[in-house]
């Protein structure tokens, strides 16, 4: 009688699937390679120049080291930066927020044809530039401008002036990020089902109450996408605070700016950048924890 051979417990993949896995990996090789030069490359280097010490006797020179102080000499000069930078970018994104809200809702639920063309009109100020745009604030909001003056009548304005303010800062943090904020929103509130608000008035719900109940919690991740889309510029930003504002009015990005310009203190402006970074990846870590939307990280 013949003997019966063992059944093969060989673990071997076929050819198919290991090509498949050359295949995945060939694809990843582009993105993986942007990020090694164009994120990775830069952030060591930008670290590397955080720890630099100024070589004695020559202004502007520096040589490698490794100088943690730098960092909280860094934090403890520009601390006021670092809060304002805050306060005006959350400003920013809560008004951003109230404005484009609505404005979505009205795009996804009562633009019928006219979608395409309001979206158009949404990021049609982006194809100009920011300078530009920032530029033109400022003849907005001149001293003598229509806006100034019409709110002076009122006797609303604390300094009597918009421009070269927190006021103007904020203004136009306000504007030049709204379309970050618009577009996600109306994403998510386009997604969503009609029938879902029919059915809560069917229900006999108060349309606050939709809103509150089945409005707002489908729309999160949008609001959230759109908040971070518009608070990570913002608080890096440095232009609105430099053409809009005054000296009191400068943010975090204006002090990377000057170290790194004028003074040509490169460890301390690498410094402030590396804090800037880890200081926004704490907050977008804590704020999408306790907005609920855990799966965006």
């Amino acid at each position: 009688m013949a003997a019966v051979l063992p059944a093969s417990t060989s673990t071997q993949q076929p050819p198919t699937v290991k090509r498949r896995s050359r295949t995945a990996y060939f694809l990843l090789a582009p993105g993986m390679g942007w990020l090694a030069v164009f994120f990775a490359v830069p952030f060591i280097t930008l670290f590397v120049t955080s720890l630099q010490v100024p070589v004695p006797g020559q202004s502007g020179r520096y040589m490698p080291a490794f100088d943690l102080m730098n960092y909280p000499e860094a934090l403890s000069a520009y601390s006021e930066q670092f809060i304002r930078s805050f306060v005006y970018a959350g400003i920013a994104t809560v008004l951003a927020l109230i404005i484009a809200y609505p404005l979505a809702y009205f795009i996804a639920f009562r633009g019928g044809q006219w979608k395409g063309l309001l979206l158009v009109l949404v990021i049609a100020p982006t194809f100009a530039s920011f300078l530009l745009r920032t530029y033109a604030w400022r003849t907005i909001l001149a001293d003598e401008g229509p806006i100034t003056s019409f709110l002076n009548a009122l006797s609303v304005l604390p300094q009597d002036r918009i421009l070269n303010t927190g006021i103007a800062v904020i203004a136009g943090l306000t504007y030049n990020f709204l379309p970050f904020m618009i577009l996600p929103l109306y994403a998510a509130l386009d997604r969503m089902d009609p029938r879902l608000i029919e059915a809560s008035g069917d229900l006999y719900a108060h349309p606050a109450t939709t809103f509150r109940k089945v409005v707002w919690p489908l729309s999160l991740p949008g609001v959230v996408a759109g908040t971070l889309l518009t608070f990570i510029p913002a608080f890096g930003d440095y232009i609105n605070a430099q053409l809009l504002g005054s000296t009191g009015d400068r943010m975090i990005g204006n002090a990377i700016q000057i170290n790194f310009i004028q003074f040509r203190d490169y460890p301390i402006a690498a410094a402030l950048s590396i804090m800037l970074m880890a200081l926004i990846l704490v907050i977008v870590f804590v704020y999408i924890r306790r907005a609920g939307t855990e799966e965006l990280v």
